[in-house]
């Protein structure tokens, strides 16, 4: 990969030891200034490192899912900048309510408090594992808490995010008892049900949670007109996106510009700016110094832009831990994909990079 600095720093984050500064200034502004409409903002100082980062990359409004009792420190750091997505609050020590009746209140409060005008549904088959008996009643995107949450949510004039499917990497490795947590294709019944159900639009993150298979996207952008999806996920989206031909890419932003956002699925936090750690989340451990922590939130702006901007096949700056996890004799834990260039034409790039978020997102804010 070119590079106009070396920091002589590699790491997961930084693979080619590039100075990413440099390589911003490289690339140039983006056609129009960037909305990222999926990140996972935390932490006053943190954030802060995120600001600079993000704004290098030409990204100039921010939506985010910040847990509850953190987000008012990153709406007084990054002031209308920033916009809040409802979301549970995963560090509740009561983790069964946080994801059922608490989760009802918080809708409300992030909504009042906080101008929410979008809520989370995560139903990712992880939530299996996550909370105590297996979130029997919460595992399948239609049962009737989701129902509930949902109902509560578009009430108030929100709309919805949906985290449905995890990577084909995952199904083949840790959830590969299918008995436990259903096959890839399952997880959209019920969303399709919900799309039918509730009309307000719907997100769905991470290229709809199967970025593997684009003629599946395209049959369910068709059958459901209030559907989108975002880019976020940046390393697994770089690694499966790149391996479809350019001209599959193209044709398919191209043909849904308008219905694909930007996102990057960033998580920013305290934790990451210093050695010590609070052992809440494991994204703390992405980073242990500011400066690591500022090559993590632009690489994955890099890597996005360079994908959807870029010409031709590189070495991704970014570690894929997904690699080795399919195939451990041939990738190791500094292993990564190769990143795609698409050359989106300029009028596509536009959309995905801001008109999209605009028409939709912006446009359902500013409804009030």
């Amino acid at each position: 990969m070119p590079s106009v600095r070396s920091t002589g720093r590699v790491w997961a984050a930084n693979r080619h030891g590039v100075d990413y500064e440099a390589e911003a200034a490289r690339l140039g502004p983006p056609v129009v200034p960037i909305i990222d409409s999926h990140t996972h903002i935390h932490g006053p100082l943190a954030c802060r490192v995120y600001d600079r980062a993000r704004r290098m990359y030409g990204v100039e409004r921010t939506y985010t899912m910040s847990q509850l009792p953190l987000a008012a420190a990153v709406r007084d750091a990054l002031g209308e900048s920033i916009r809040f997505i409802t979301i549970p609050t995963w560090g509740s020590a009561d983790r069964e309510s946080a994801h059922r009746g608490q989760y009802l209140k918080d809708i409300e409060v992030f909504h009042r408090d906080f101008g929410a005008r979008m809520m989370k549904v995560w139903a990712s088959p992880r939530l299996r594992d996550f909370l105590p008996g297996g979130a029997t009643d919460l595992q399948d995107i239609d049962s009737a808490w989701r129902r509930e949450h949902c109902r509560v949510a578009q009430s108030l004039g929100m709309m919805f995010m949906v985290h449905v499917a995890d990577p084909d990497t995952w199904f083949k490795t840790k959830y590969s008892d299918s008995g436990v947590y259903g096959t890839k294709a399952h997880q959209y019944v019920g969303l399709e049900r919900m799309l039918d159900e509730f009309s307000s639009p719907w997100i769905a993150a991470h290229m709809g949670g199967w970025p593997e298979d684009l003629k599946f996207l395209d049959g369910m952008l068709t059958r459901h007109p209030n559907l989108h999806i975002d880019t976020s996920a940046t390393k697994w989206i770089v690694r499966e996106l790149s391996k479809h031909p350019r001209r599959e890419v193209v044709e398919f932003f191209t043909k849904w510009r308008g219905r694909v956002l930007f996102g990057t699925d960033l998580v920013v936090m305290e934790d990451q700016l210093s050695p010590k750690k609070s052992g809440l989340s494991a994204m703390g451990d992405l980073a242990s110094s500011p400066d690591e922590a500022f090559d993590l939130y632009c690489s994955r702006h890099h890597a996005l832009r360079v994908m959807f901007e870029g010409e031709g096949d590189v070495d991704s700056p970014i570690a894929d831990p997904d690699l080795k996890m399919v195939e451990p004799t041939k990738y190791n834990e500094m292993s990564g994909p190769t990143l795609r260039g698409f050359g989106l034409p300029r009028d596509v790039l536009a959309d995905l990079y801001r008109g999209a978020a605009e028409r939709l997102v912006e446009a359902w804010w500013a409804r009030g």
